[in-house]
């Protein structure tokens, strides 16, 4: 965080929450409020092969370090910023034989950074690690066993020539990575790649209907003179109007649950009971619970047996994505929808938890028609709940615009592509990734739109004649991983 951006929040003691920050001036949607960089971060251990430990995009062919051989960077530029972190890590490794799980490597990068600079405030800080809550007092007797595991194995991989620390102290570091661990993303957003600890940001308390998020971004390489350089950092970004004195928010959970459900994952994860207004009064748990009105309402026998089929169902699915059986989720698919469709009303949170699985597995097998009509549903089911401005909706209505674009639907996929586009103006900024893509994605659209109004028939022939031209493009692989929280937990 730079001096000017330390000059716009305030910390403060926000009641019942403990520390939060709130606003020191006005801010509008988009506006970056400050970024910040990691204090320390680590590439998850199953893609550490495939997955740049600097900037943590992913990469065709990435670079070995030549002395650990298990560090992987995308050039040059990234391996050479890496030495600071890696130094210490490599000839642990070396030592040890080899690397340590995903935990313990950024509790080391944690330690081998306190080592350096101390535990305390740090440049561009506004609250040392030693200040971090830990929740280790909060931990049942699974979480205790696994903390006691994990503190055992660091001792074994910590070298006897750094600053040795006290067993309270490592408890403390892992409690931090427990409870404030952020997950990183690659650079399309698309994957959890790793976690990493951003001290200001732990700051920054919850509701379940905030007035800001939190993007990562890769940061940027690319420019030939390293002036022009961006290093990976984290942003907070405002959704709409914040006032000077108000309390700046985040989301830690998916808002796609009722609130009972989400102060429960709150509890679980990160020990404490949500009160803010969406839970207190319960807003869109009706459209989350909807059941079909009128003259063929469903009995709430009906009902409570549909719901209990969609959670059946659900686990059925989740165990053929693990498998990759993708024909299988589909005919699941169908066969609860076909179940919930009498039933459940369009909002309702199980019928669209399976329309997006639907949309998303169909258009990895190439059936575009399909997948569109179900990502139209899901999409109009989310405009409806969502925040207008919220990350995961301009996700949601960026892939079902692409499914449309691919289902030769132009109108309606250029429709969704904009309407995605202006909500990740706001949440990622026009220079993320992401953005740019869809940027490309509507002007293409935008054009094919043109020519389709100007001649539907010769649209579709110079259409065909193009992806006979070029390979057409396969939408990504479906991950069988949840909506997660905004903070990583250890799985």
């Amino acid at each position: 965080m730079t001096p000017r951006e330390m000059e716009m929040v305030e910390v403060f003691t926000s009641e019942g929450k403990g520390r939060g920050l709130k606003a020191a001036k006005e801010f509008w949607a988009g506006d970056v409020i400050f970024a910040e960089p990691a204090y320390a971060a680590v590439v998850f251990d199953s893609l550490t092969h495939l997955v740049c430990h600097t900037c943590f995009k992913r990469q065709e062919k990435l670079h070995r370090c030549g002395q650990c051989k298990f560090a992987h960077y995308c050039d040059r530029t990234c391996q050479r910023d890496a030495w600071l972190n890696h130094k210490h890590e490599c000839s642990a490794i070396k030592a040890h034989g080899k690397a340590p799980n995903e935990n313990i490597r950024l509790a080391a990068r944690i330690m081998w950074r306190i080592e350096r600079e101390g535990g305390g405030l740090t440049e561009g800080c506004l609250v040392s690690i030693d200040d971090l809550q830990n929740h280790v007092e909060n931990f049942g007797e699974e979480e205790k066993k696994e903390l006691r595991a994990d503190v055992e194995s660091f001792l074994n991989f910590w070298p006897p020539q750094s600053q040795q620390f006290g067993m309270q102290y490592i408890s403390h570091i892992f409690g931090v990575i427990n409870c404030n661990g952020f997950t990183l993303s690659d650079q399309r957003g698309l994957q959890a790649v790793g976690v990493g600890v951003f001290p200001n940001l732990c700051l920054v308390n919850h509701d379940c209907w905030p007035n800001c998020t939190v993007i990562f971004n890769n940061g940027n390489h690319e420019a030939v003179r390293s002036m022009f350089h961006t290093q990976m950092r984290i942003e907070l970004r405002a959704l709409g109007k914040v006032s000077p004195g108000e309390e700046l928010t985040v989301s830690y959970v998916d808002f796609l649950n009722v609130s009972e459900e989400r102060r429960q994952q709150l509890q679980k994860q990160y020990y404490f009971r949500c009160t803010c207004e969406h839970c207190q009064k319960g807003i869109k748990d009706d459209l989350m619970l909807a059941v079909k009105e009128g003259e063929n309402k469903p009995s709430q026998d009906v009902v409570k047996e549909v719901l209990q089929f969609s959670k059946d169902t659900l686990e059925k699915i989740s165990k053929a994505r693990s498998e990759g059986v993708y024909h299988e989720v589909v005919k699941l698919c169908r066969e609860c929808l076909k179940k919930q469709e009498p039933v459940l009303g369009d909002t309702n949170i199980y019928l669209l938890r399976i329309l997006s699985i639907a949309s998303e597995v169909l258009s990895y097998l190439q059936m575009f028609e399909e997948a569109a009509g179900y990502a139209k549903r899901m999409v109009d089911g989310y405009m409806k709940i969502y925040h207008p401005n919220n990350a995961q909706l301009g996700m949601a209505v960026m892939r079902a615009g692409v499914t449309h674009w691919h289902a030769s639907l132009i109108e309606a996929g250029h429709g969704m592509i904009c309407k995605a586009y202006a909500i990740l103006l706001v949440t990622h900024g026009p220079t993320h990734p992401i953005t740019k893509d869809l940027e490309v994605m509507r002007v293409q659209s935008e054009m094919e739109l043109r020519m389709f109004q100007q001649n539907e028939f010769m649209y579709y022939k110079m259409r065909e004649a193009a992806l006979k031209n070029q390979k057409i493009q396969v939408m990504p692989e479906p991950t069988n991983e949840a909506s997660s929280g905004l903070f990583h937990t250890k799985q």
